[in-house]
């Protein structure tokens, strides 16, 4: 896959919070793509480009579920968090106008569930116009089948779908 410009992309992370990466998921569990993400974030962060992290809240509930938090390890000073109440990032969230103020227009995305809340945030970005990038090995799902049939199926007519270690950025701007 070829560089991406750091001037215009971003990472964005959905919903890698404690009891989330916890679940019983498949392919691969959140562990793994907890990993992946952070790997992601890093190059991200070196060459300038911004990660966003999206978790999502329960909406009228007082206080949310226990590991409602974002994995600690994975937000660094600098990142940006985005709070969601419905399935996809973009539902009034403030995230749109976050990245057009960042000129961005190119998303890398990854997170839990490949097929909800990945998916959902995919399919707003691009009625957005954001051209998609799938970093397949930093997702999962509830079940390997739900993964599969979102990354062969819908990610490839929404974007590109690559493993992240291939996905890489032009260096600092």
């Amino acid at each position: 896959m070829p560089a991406l410009d750091p001037g215009r992309t971003a990472l964005v992370l959905v919903d890698l919070m404690e009891r989330i990466v916890a679940l019983p998921l498949a392919p691969r569990p959140g562990t793994d793509v907890v990993a992946a993400a952070d790997r992601l974030a890093d190059t991200f962060r070196a060459a300038g480009a911004p990660v966003v992290h999206i978790r999502v809240e329960r909406p009228n509930v007082g206080t949310q579920p226990p590991g409602s938090g974002l994995v600690p390890s994975l937000v660094h000073d600098g990142d940006h968090v985005v709070v969601k109440r419905t399935i996809g990032g973009f539902q009034d969230t403030g995230l749109h106008e976050l990245l057009a103020a960042h000129e961005v227009t190119t998303l890398v995305l990854a997170g839990i569930a490949t097929n909800l809340g990945v998916e959902s945030t995919a399919r707003a970005a691009c009625d957005l116009g954001y051209e998609a990038v799938f970093a397949e090995d930093a997702m999962t799902a509830l079940t390997a089948d739900e993964h599969h049939a979102s990354v062969t199926l819908d990610f490839p007519r929404l974007g590109t779908v690559a493993s992240a270690g291939t996905i890489t950025l032009d260096g600092p701007e």
